[in-house]
């Protein structure tokens, strides 16, 4: 039996207000950095060596990555598991660049509760 990333199973157990608090998660990001970084770790190749194609199906596996704390889990995931040695404001950089481009989770308006009658 194939184990979970740690990060995974601890988000498992994040209250619903440190969930609903993820809207700020990127807030201030350096996406300039984000950017940087996703490309001195060539990021691309090797989501493209995994999935095929040009990597971008990496972004889209159905139920995985879901929320933007499980993207800044993920993205922190890959750099120790590469050994990369990112700082948490450079996790948190390349994360808002991938919601930017991919993901969109901090862009979507919130859910409104329906109005009482």
């Amino acid at each position: 039996m194939k184990t979970l990333p740690a990060f995974i199973l601890a988000a498992a157990f994040v209250s619903p207000l440190a969930q609903a608090q993820t809207g700020l998660l990127f807030k201030g990001a350096d996406l300039a950095l984000g950017e940087k970084l996703i490309a001195e770790h060539k990021c691309t190749a090797c989501h493209a060596r995994k999935v095929g194609g040009d990597g971008s199906a990496m972004y889209k596996p159905k139920g995985k990555v879901n929320t933007a704390g499980l993207l800044r889990g993920m993205v922190d995931y890959c750099s120790t598991e590469l050994n990369m040695g990112l700082f948490p404001e450079e996790v948190t950089a390349v994360a808002a660049v991938l919601d930017r481009d991919h993901y969109r989770f901090e862009s979507k308006p919130a859910a409104r509760p329906e109005p009482k009658r």
